[in-house]
């Protein structure tokens, strides 16, 4: 089959079959693997177009229902609700995570991803390694940076403009997944989306954590997973100002590059939105969500509602 786009490859997924001439989908009894070829989006993500074998059926498949369309697992096929926040303060996204982690506990919300950039911000996690920053804190507002601490895993790291960042505010117990599960299932989200654009990635060794080309690191991971619901998540490197990695240890690992996206790939590279959703189509195929409800109106998830944090159109 032709591949029509150029960043994506042919995938294998289960799936199944609508039949044009039945009032309801059917399921194959016999799951068949079918060849996908790629056709770019109105969105710039990557549909699917899957032809049934010996038959003249076809079958639209979103990139993030490639997997989730075979996905089976505590909860069945499951929706994610996909938050378009654009740049947002690391405080105020740290407030909304905390509403929105109550909100998942109490079962009044279905998974979430906010997918954002910052302004120019360092964050330590919980094991407050202070000692790899390598300015003074009277320096950071000299660079036009803000200096946090967290509750997340992970050591130093630095979140700034062109910098692909999604926070999943999810269920791992309904997913059945455990925390190792989840961060290898984050790390494969930024691997596929890397090689879409021709990049060879993969997780770092033992002690380094985030995703590596070769020896230089190109995305971050930092989770906080409470009552087994997650926060915080991945920063994949677009296009940032490489210069704010040189005040500090990345990671807490000295004597290692940091990279981008701009910097591996030979591909003319489009807006940063458009990354941001392919990234957000990948975490959706590993993660095996069946349908993406993408939400534009900020205003909605910013509501002070202390019995509810969320919208109600979404129940």
């Amino acid at each position: 089959m032709e591949v029509l786009g150029r960043n994506s490859p042919h995938v294998l997924a289960n799936v199944f079959v609508a039949q044009r001439n039945c009032e309801e989908k059917k399921k194959i009894k016999d799951v068949k693997q079918m060849s996908l070829s790629p056709n770019p989006s109105p969105r710039g993500i990557t549909d699917q177009i899957a032809v049934a074998p010996n038959t003249n059926h076809t079958l639209l498949v979103r990139p993030h229902q490639s997997l989730a369309l075979g996905f089976r697992g505590m909860g069945g096929l499951r929706n994610l609700e996909v938050w378009k926040l654009g740049v947002v303060n690391y405080l105020d996204a740290l407030k909304l995570q905390e509403k929105l982690v109550l909100g998942r506990k109490l079962h009044r919300r279905c998974d979430t991803l906010l997918s954002l950039q910052h302004p120019p911000t360092y964050t330590v996690g919980k094991r407050q390694s202070v000692h790899n920053l390598l300015i003074s804190k009277s320096e950071l507002e000299t660079i036009g940076a803000q200096f946090h601490y967290t509750q997340r895993g992970g050591d130093i790291t630095f979140h700034g403009p062109h910098q692909a960042i999604l926070y999943p505010i999810i269920s791992l117990r309904h997913m059945g997944l455990g925390a190792r599960s989840f961060v290898e299932k984050i790390e494969l989200t930024m691997i596929q989306l890397a090689a879409m654009y021709g990049v060879k990635a993969c997780p770092g060794q033992s002690g380094e954590t985030g995703v590596w080309v070769g020896e230089r690191k190109i995305g971050a991971i930092g989770v906080r997973i409470c009552s087994g619901i997650t926060s915080h998540g991945m920063a994949f490197n677009i296009d940032p100002d490489l210069s704010y990695f040189r005040h500090i240890v990345p990671c807490g690992i000295a004597d290692k590059e940091v990279t981008s996206l701009r910097r591996e790939t030979d591909f003319v590279l489009p807006e940063d939105n458009i990354i941001q959703e392919q990234l957000v189509s990948c975490f959706a195929t590993v993660f095996g969500y069946s349908d993406l409800i993408w939400k534009e109106d900020s205003d909605l998830i910013w509501k002070e509602d202390a019995s509810i944090f969320f919208d109600k159109q979404t129940e």
